[in-house]
């Protein structure tokens, strides 16, 4: 194990247990995250390695907000920066289909290949969290991998429903929400990041067009999980993460043009996702809870609410704080243990614990500082 974690660890006897704050609750929250970290893996133990990805966001966007841990954040980032591909599952995976038609792709996309997987929600969740990385350092290397990765993204569609988006992965079987939401989100984050970013903004508006029209939205203004293979929406879960990634795709996208309509977009989607997936309490469940969640559900909820708290901070509702709110207190009353790691039941009682639960309650708590 790394020694760059310790430092968070302090947190948890500096602090103790009894913090009544936002700040100071996450603080321990991170300190706790880190236990699991691994420095020689570059990721976190327990988890998988697209919940990774959003283990580093959550701490980076913690550091956004709390100076206190900042420094011992960007070692971990360093190391992670360093060291992480060699955890890459399946690496390389597809990269024939990625450079089938071009035997001259920018250098840049090659330097990403050792963080692609071929399954391209995977791919883009590690590009946002180096964007992440990007807004607190201001490291260039940071930026550049997320524009490979993206690179590599851009060559794989379109889909066959439309002529628009991509698919779920290098098999090109299915189309579903969560890779283009990604797509969609990456592109706009691009857009206000890369110098001369027209092509991104109007890549991410092209996105945007095409997922609204492709029925992957129905009639009750939340998102489905994909289409079937004759591209009609499948009527698939509600997953609380198709809600939530596109509303930080659609607050970047209004930030790249200066169009409102994208933030009615946003409200519109968020307010009926908060309509299905909040309970009487404002805290917001996943269908799955509270014993059937794999370990790629259990990453979901915090997704939305760090995507909620996004579009709360350009276009406050009441809605969206009460339910960040609630969601952040039930999960310190009722969803921690006496390790202070927390659980996949917000609501509680605090169930299955691991690096994936614990840093998905965190975005909420993050979320709540705000």
């Amino acid at each position: 194990m790394s020694p760059i974690p310790l430092s968070f660890i302090l947190v948890l006897y500096v602090l103790g247990t009894a913090a009544q704050n936002p700040k100071s609750r996450a603080e321990i929250a991170l300190g706790v995250l880190q236990t699991w970290y691994n420095g020689t893996s570059g990721i976190w133990d327990t988890c998988g390695w697209w919940n990774g990805a959003n283990c580093m966001t959550v701490l980076t966007d913690l550091a956004m907000l709390d100076e206190s841990v900042d420094q011992a954040t960007r070692g971990v980032l360093e190391n992670t920066f360093a060291v992480a591909p060699r955890s890459n599952p399946i690496p390389d995976r597809g990269r024939s289909t990625y450079y089938a038609n071009s035997n001259d792709a920018p250098s840049i996309a090659v330097k990403a290949t050792p963080w692609l997987d071929g399954s391209y929600d995977d791919d883009a969740w590690w590009a946002l969290a180096w964007i992440a990385a990007y807004d607190l350092t201001d490291n260039g290397n940071y930026l550049d991998l997320a524009v490979g990765i993206f690179d590599n993204l851009n060559q794989t569609g379109p889909s066959k429903c439309g002529q628009g988006g991509i698919y779920w992965d290098y098999n090109h079987a299915y189309v579903n929400a969560i890779s283009n939401e990604l797509f969609l989100s990456v592109a706009a984050h691009l857009a206000n990041r890369v110098s001369g970013g027209d092509q991104y903004r109007d890549l991410a508006q092209r996105q945007w067009q095409w997922f609204r029209d492709s029925g992957m939205i129905n009639d009750n203004s939340t998102i489905n999980d994909g289409l079937t293979d004759a591209c009609a929406n499948n009527g698939g879960t509600i997953w609380s993460y198709n809600q939530g990634v596109v509303l930080g795709a659609l607050v970047e996208l209004h930030q790249a043009t200066s169009d409102s309509s994208y933030l009615d977009s946003a409200a519109e989607i968020a307010k009926a996702a908060i309509d299905v997936l909040a309970d009487e309490n404002n805290v917001i469940r996943e269908s799955c809870e509270p014993d059937s969640c794999d370990a790629n559900a259990t990453q979901f909820k915090g997704i939305f609410v760090r995507n909620l708290g996004q579009l709360h901070s350009v276009a406050p509702d009441d809605k969206y704080e009460k339910v960040i709110t609630a969601s952040a207190n039930s999960i310190w009353a009722n969803d921690r243990n006496d390790a202070n790691q927390l659980g996949v039941n917000w609501a509680g009682p605090i169930g299955k614990v691991d690096a994936s639960t614990h840093s998905s309650a965190m975005d909420a708590l993050v979320a709540a500082i705000e």
